[in-house]
């Protein structure tokens, strides 16, 4: 539906009140997103038009463009519906119009929105219309209802006395209060705030050993529920485990209702007041109450997706290892372990399965001399083995085998999550058809040790394991979370235009999957694009995609220096006179950060450049081709802990966050088996949210605080682990707590901290 200027401007105020941002920055901002600009191309490039909103900013201020778009389309189909009906008011209309919030607007819609035969629309065919606005009128001082009904009984037309009359018009009252918008958020807002989330066992599972047991007999304030806590308990519900419901507050509700209907004493005093306690518990509350359950688990679905996008985008920006020659290894028992070289910019060389762990002597010597033949053959500086079964063994043996042979190579645990998937995915199997899976997974964990990014973006985002209850979470939502994250990272870290796989560039402002894929088809058959305007050259690639997607590519050693910076080819010419006016060439200018850093920006500020611009190009020329993420390193893991029966408690570690939840942190400690730090062991102070005190994919010092072997259990402790614990030396470890914040919990049982989030199983 088209909006009329009057309706989008009114949007636009909404914007500018809601976002707290100044009018013009909303007007500008929602102009560019409606020019088909993507968030990154104007957080990067649009500054001065936006006012250096960063992309959070403009993601936020897109979703509430969306919501009030909808709403007012919304609104605009309402109107016109209750006009045809000959029942708009300008009372009516103005309330319409100044609602915000859709819930809002559907109750003032309900009772003119075609409905289904109740029994108030039978009540109605009846007659009993003029019955039910007598006894809302309350006039009657003296006699009895039953008097007052005798004029509407008509057995044949199913009235047969005055008690069915009665009846029939209390029906016709209750869905009027129902319907009634003011006491439809009378009793949400009490129920909202005071309500009673439920959870029960199911009559037939009060026996039955689950994973839901702690919800058995469960009850909690509905607007204190944690997201982790109402995803699970949802979860027992569509197992038929559990019977979840909301007590409300009804000894404050039925009386308020009541209120709302009886205006005076009269004869029909009492019928009213049971009309209300009617209303609520056959029509109000039931309604309320899915209302309610639907909007706790919109709530659980917006943070379990946020932990979700954190740690997805801590995960893509891990450091890269870099343009180093690589030898993955998909470590195996039975099946053997899979050997897959590749060359500095991630090429595939060669492949060979070799089978340490399996047969006799014979077998150990073959896989040695096969080992040490693949590093020798392509001069493999790295050695990237996945943290699957068999891993650590694997790492033990070609540490020992490369000690034998006297030669010193770096030999690293990577998290294989995803590894298997991506294996056999669309985009695999077009990259090496010729290949075995479990190759193919071996030359993935080569690549995502040279550039996780690169590599990561070929794999579903929900594959990759460090979401929390990502089945049980809107789909859609989820979807839309996951992609603009990965959009962010890929061009916030930039793409090379001439190495980049076709996943990867279909991430890049402006681009997608069909140019992306037009673009590697082009750079297949006529070799590297020598220039970033040679994308043009590119079919289906025109100056709208050249201007979103330009500045995110990098072109090295081309025939222009500023292609390997993020400055936009649109300020090409501002830096050519930058270089002039301080006597170089754009290379030399580019080659020489003291001579950036000491140019005078006021002299180049104009009506179409400003200085966040300014600072952004000179930032670039200090720092031309680096990458922004941080330094590569990986947790040294001990090599005498091996597997889960290794560890002792008091143990001080080092391993890797794998995930955060809302409870805690798993880390990767190198027996297979993650263990979890649960939330009042992340630091030493208080810490409500744990992605406040740690990353996906940060190196952390841990100390062991129990182990159940036959459950695989590790619990941990960051905080035990710092100095200034008990034993561990000097005062430290984080900053204290303030006497202002809630104490801290005390550590919780894995089972109470949240059990759909477990440890990673290493496959």
């Amino acid at each position: 539906m088209a909006l009329s200027e009057t309706r989008i401007n009114e949007i636009l105020a909404i914007l500018a009140e809601e976002s707290g941002l100044a009018p013009r920055q909303v007007g500008s901002t929602v102009e560019l997103l409606r020019e088909g600009a993507t968030v990154p191309f104007i957080a990067r490039y649009r500054k001065e038009v936006t006012g250096e909103l960063d992309e959070v900013q403009i993601r936020d201020l897109a979703d509430l463009l969306a919501y009030h778009t909808e709403l007012a389309e919304r609104k605009e189909t309402i109107l016109a519906s209750i006009s045809e009906q000959g029942k708009l008011t300008p009372e009516l209309a103005a309330r319409i119009e100044a609602c915000r919030q859709k819930t809002l607007l559907e109750d003032l819609y309900l009772p003119y929105k075609p409905k289904r035969r109740t029994k108030a629309t039978i009540a109605k065919e009846r007659g009993l219309e003029p019955l039910a606005e007598l006894i809302l009128l309350q006039e009657l001082g003296s006699g009895t209802p039953e008097e007052a009904a005798l004029p509407f009984v008509d057995p044949e037309k199913g009235v047969p006395d005055a008690a069915a009359a009665l009846e029939g018009a209390g029906h016709i009252l209750a869905e009027r209060l129902a319907d009634d918008a003011t006491a439809r958020a009378f009793v949400r807002r009490l129920t909202a705030e005071q309500g009673i989330f439920t959870s029960r066992v199911a009559a037939d599972k009060k026996e039955t050993v689950t994973k839901y047991e702690m919800y058995y007999d469960h009850q909690e304030p509905l607007k204190d529920v944690p997201s982790h806590r109402m995803l699970a308990m949802r979860r027992g519900e569509k197992e038929e485990v559990l019977y979840l419901a909301i007590s409300a507050p009804v000894e404050e509700i039925i009386p308020g209702l009541e209120n709302l209907l009886v205006s005076k004493e009269s004869v029909f005093t009492q019928l009213l007041k049971g009309v209300a306690q009617d209303a609520y518990k056959r029509l109000i509350a039931p309604s309320i109450e899915v209302e309610l359950r639907l909007e706790a688990k919109n709530r659980a679905d917006e943070t379990a997706i946020k932990i979700f996008s954190d740690n997805l985008r801590n995960l893509l920006l891990l450091p890269p290892a870099g343009s180093r020659r690589v030898l993955g290894i998909d470590p195996g028992l039975r099946t053997g372990s899979k050997l897959a070289a590749v060359d500095a910019t991630g090429r595939f060389l060669e492949h060979v399965t070799i089978y340490p762990h399996a047969g006799g002597g014979g077998r150990v010597e073959q896989a040695k001399k096969e080992l040490l033949r693949l590093i020798d053959s392509h001069a493999c500086e790295l050695i990237a083995i996945g943290n699957g079964t068999a891993g650590r063994e694997m790492e033990q043996f070609t540490k020992e085998t490369l000690k034998e042979a006297g030669k010193v190579i770096p030999v690293l645990i990577v998290n294989e999550a995803g590894a298997s998937v991506y294996s056999a995915s669309e985009i695999a199997r077009d990259e090496f058809p010729e290949l075995d899976l479990t190759v193919r997974g071996a030359i993935s964990i080569a690549r995502r040790l040279q550039d996780p990014l690169a590599e990561l973006v070929k794999i579903d985002p929900k594959s990759i394991g460090v979401g929390q209850y990502q089945h049980d979470v809107s789909q859609s939502m989820l979807k839309k979370s996951l992609d603009a994250v990965v959009e962010s990272c890929v061009n916030f870290v930039g793409v090379d235009l001439n190495t980049a796989s076709w996943a990867l560039l279909s991430y890049v402002s402006g681009i997608g999957e069909t140019l992306a894929k037009a673009i590697v088809s082009h750079r297949d058959q006529h070799g590297p694009f020598p220039s970033r305007a040679s994308l043009l050259r590119v079919a289906r690639f025109g100056p709208k995609a050249f201007e979103q997607a330009a500045g995110f590519l990098r072109i090295r050693g081309g025939t222009e220096p500023l292609d390997n910076t993020a400055v936009h080819p649109e300020r090409y010419e501002l830096v050519a006179k930058m270089a002039e006016d301080t006597g170089l060439t754009v290379a030399q200018l580019a080659a020489d950060p003291a001579k950036a850093g000491g140019i005078d920006l006021k002299r180049y500020v104009s009506d179409s450049v400003g200085l966040p611009t300014l600072r952004d190009i000179i930032a670039e020329l200090m720092k031309p081709g680096r990458d922004p993420r941080a330094e590569f390193r990986v947790a040294e893991l001990r090599d005498d802990i091996l597997e889960i029966g290794d560890l002792k408690e008091g143990m001080i570690l080092e391993g890797t966050v794998t995930n955060v939840a809302a409870f805690g942190a798993f880390v990767d400690i190198g027996v297979h088996q993650d263990g979890l730090v649960h939330v009042s062991h992340l630091a030493n102070r208080f810490v409500k949210d744990p992605g406040e005190a740690v990353r996906v994919g940060e190196v952390v010092k841990v100390k062991v605080l129990g182990v159940d072997g036959a459950r695989k259990r590790i619990s941990l402790s960051i905080k035990e682990a710092q100095p200034g614990a008990p034993g561990q030396g000097q005062a430290g470890g984080g900053k204290p707590r303030e006497k202002s914040q809630p104490r801290q919990e005390p550590q919780r049982t894995w089972e109470s901290a949240g059990f759909r989030v477990t440890p990673q199983k290493k496959k």
